[in-house]
């Protein structure tokens, strides 16, 4: 079968000679250096794009996309508000709130959120229906007085479903012997769990009616709407357009803008993690460098006898490129199928690993995430995989010159 010069005498030099067992075996370790960094990169990336999804889920499951709110604090036709911004394409749904910072007192105390909510509009906007634990979202009728912990909350508390939680609102009443706080008995009617501390520990549910006579605010006064948007990513840009859309004076806030540094910090950390371990590859890449430095070497007259029977110094170059390329192809390849496997897997390796050496890696009494999570993107994966495959042949670069310069006459002034 037909091969071109320059594969065929740079293929020979990759495999195993018995004269050079050294070069062999660090052309070995080239190539097990990039597939370790490659999978090491694919496996670390993946993780914590999983933390990152697994963290966007719980907390933005409780939480709205984004807010409006009266500029003066009026009253709002909450009900025009939500037709209007539902007509945007990016809209999913949207509902009334109220909240309030409160004190809640049970068999203990605690301070807390309310939020008044519609338990017909609210799954719209979160997955708090989703989350419940005891009770349901329908439960919160008006006029019953009916509260929803969550489970955090309701264990500080020290109190259960049917339990009586008394409700205080930093708001002050005028009364016969002075001036006294808002506060109102409600009857524990639901927890829910979303695995994650703040909304876990200091969120409770209200019917907004029942918080509306609570904070004695006017009838059909709500605190704003939430949204639930197609995409999060794209929730700056839609409240801007909502803003621009909506009549009269209103207040657009997005989710970046109560919890964005928090993501923030850990695209943050998933970059610098992604910079570090990129030197793992990087290191293998010195290493085809060193290993093809040795065999232009140790080549020297073989360089020489090519270029005396007609060889350009660009067929000299290419040998060399493509002996090692092939450690880098090589190399890649093994690190990407490790990476996809182990990524895939990474669910079943802990918990292996765990039980082998007899140790918790996320304690449940510690973690709220108690599982390794793992999102493998398509993305990630070429990505890395070109950047393997970039490192490794420039690392061919400087050895293939050096090849190309050698002198035949010195070469082989001494064989």
């Amino acid at each position: 079968m037909y091969k071109p010069l320059e594969a065929f005498i740079g293929l020979r030099y990759v495999r195993a000679k018995r004269r050079n067992h050294f070069i062999s075996f660090i052309s070995l370790t080239s190539m097990l250096g990039i597939a370790l960094g490659v999978t090491t990169l694919i496996t670390v990336i993946s993780v914590m794009n999983g933390f990152e999804k697994e963290l966007r889920a719980r907390i933005l499951g409780a939480i709205a996309h984004a807010t409006i709110q009266p500029a003066d604090g009026s009253a709002m036709e909450w009900r025009a508000v939500i037709d209007l911004v539902e007509e945007h394409p990016e809209v999913d749904g949207a509902a009334p709130y109220i909240e309030e910072g409160v004190w809640l007192q049970g068999a203990e105390s605690s301070g807390a959120f309310v939020r008044g909510v519609n338990p017909e509009y609210e799954p719209r906007v979160s997955e708090v229906d989703r989350k419940m634990l005891t009770g349901a979202l329908e439960d919160l009728r008006p006029g019953e007085y009916g509260i929803i912990l969550g489970i955090g909350l309701a264990s500080r508390l020290r109190v259960g479903p049917g339990d009586r939680v008394t409700v205080i609102a930093p708001r002050l009443k005028a009364t016969p012997v002075g001036a006294s706080p808002l506060m109102r008995r409600f009857t524990v009617v639901g927890a829910f769990e979303f695995g994650e501390f703040e909304n876990d520990s200091t969120l409770a549910l209200v019917h907004i009616d029942d918080a509306a006579r609570l904070l004695r605010m006017p009838q059909g006064t709500i605190g704003g709407v939430r949204l639930h948007l197609k995409d999060m990513d794209r929730a700056w840009r839609v409240a801007r357009e909502i803003s621009d859309t909506l009549p009269g004076y209103y207040i657009v806030r997005d989710w970046t803008q109560e919890r964005g540094n928090l993501f923030q910090a850990v695209r943050t950390e998933k970059t610098v993690m992604w910079v570090i371990l990129s030197l793992i590859i990087a290191v293998a890449a010195f290493n085809i460098i060193s290993m093809l430095v040795m065999v232009v070497t140790d080549k020297q007259s073989d360089i020489a006898i090519l270029k005396t029977m007609g060889a350009g110094p660009g067929t000299v170059m290419r040998i060399f490129v493509i002996q090692g390329s092939v450690i880098g192809v090589i190399g890649t390849v093994m690190g990407v199928v490790g990476g996809i496997l182990l990524a895939q897997n990474i669910g079943s390796v802990v918990p292996f690993l765990e039980q082998l050496f007899g140790f918790s890696l996320f304690p449940s009494d510690i973690y709220y995430i108690t599982e390794l999570p793992s999102d493998l993107r398509t993305a990630d994966v070429v990505k890395f995989a070109l950047m393997s495959l970039v490192m490794s042949l420039l690392s061919t670069i400087y050895p293939s010159w050096r090849a190309a310069r050698t002198h035949p006459a010195e070469a082989l002034s001494y064989e």
